[in-house]
């Protein structure tokens, strides 16, 4: 796998402060956003390096193993564990089965077998060689909440190459998808790496989302109210008619069954819509209305 710079990408120095990093990537960010650079294939490959880069460096744990191991960071916790290995057992007798490096090829498979599951280890001219998994991609995929009323297609650009993949409808803010096979070129032979998709879902209406329901405070007259009667409200699949019945209190909280957002992966299955009625008062009252108000509050 070739070695990525990261601190090259960011333009700042391997002793950069997190303040620092966290300023260069804002900075970079905000200039190669895709928002900014529509169908520019170039800036998308920069922004995609760039969130890679500050997702390392920004994390004091992988940046630790990244300064250390280059491009090969992934898998740092593999090597020490066999140098570990390694010094416990460097102090016993010699053997003409043992490498150089104090362990036996089989002691190798052992522990690379126990550590990914067996598949990752060869011998080549009686010396081992192991394969790794290639590093995953991480991406942000932004939608408007409207997007995903529905199930729809989207073509990612990756740069060098572009997936397609059908969004289920009702995909939650925050829930990341994984792509397997479509992260960096594994080590030694190993397997690719996978992309993760998060979401990031933008709420462009006047609803709140909360899990699969949604919920709306609407005005309702005074008068309607009182008296009661027929009001038309909007719903993200369309307005529906509702009856108000005399003399409904200000607060009172209506429910619609199977108007809410479509539940991810369950065909046809949707959460509820909640309304909260809050009682609009009539302002600038003529002096025939002050003079039924007053006459209303004296019967009452």
């Amino acid at each position: 796998m070739e070695f990525i710079d990261y601190y090259k990408i960011l333009g700042i120095d391997t002793k950069a402060s997190d303040a620092e990093i966290k300023k260069a990537y804002r900075k970079l960010a905000r200039k190669y956003h895709p928002d900014l650079n529509p169908d520019n294939k170039e800036a998308q490959q920069k922004f995609q390096q760039i969130n890679e880069a500050n997702e390392v460096l920004s994390d004091p744990e992988k940046r630790k193993k990244y300064d250390k191991y280059g491009k090969d960071w992934q898998h740092a916790d593999a090597f020490e564990e066999a140098n570990k290995r390694n010094a416990s057992q460097s102090g016993f007798g010699g053997s003409s089965q043992r490498n150089t490096g104090g362990y036996s090829d089989s002691d190798f498979s052992d522990f690379f077998e126990s550590m990914f599951g067996g598949g990752g280890y060869s011998r080549t001219g009686g010396r081992g060689t192991y394969q790794f998994k290639g590093q995953d991609f991480n991406a942000t995929l932004r939608l408007q909440l409207t997007d995903i009323l529905s199930s729809q297609k989207q073509t990612i650009d990756l740069g060098d190459k572009k997936i397609r993949l059908t969004i289920p409808a009702g995909v939650q803010d925050g829930q990341t998808i994984r792509i397997k096979g479509y992260g960096a070129e594994g080590m030694n032979g190993g397997p690719k790496g996978d992309l993760f998709i998060t979401f990031e879902i933008l709420n462009n209406t006047g609803f709140q989302r909360v899990g699969n329901d949604l919920f709306k405070t609407i005005d309702i007259d005074l008068y309607k109210v009182l008296l009661g009667g027929e009001i038309q409200v909007d719903t993200l699949t369309g307005a529906v008619k509702l009856h108000v019945k005399p003399e409904t209190q200000n607060g009172t909280k209506v429910k619609l069954k199977g108007k809410g957002m479509p539940i991810y992966k369950k065909e046809a299955s949707y959460g509820d819509l909640y309304l909260t009625y809050q009682v609009n008062l009539p302002k600038n009252l003529s002096a025939e209305e002050k003079q039924l108000f007053t006459e209303l509050s004296k019967l009452r």
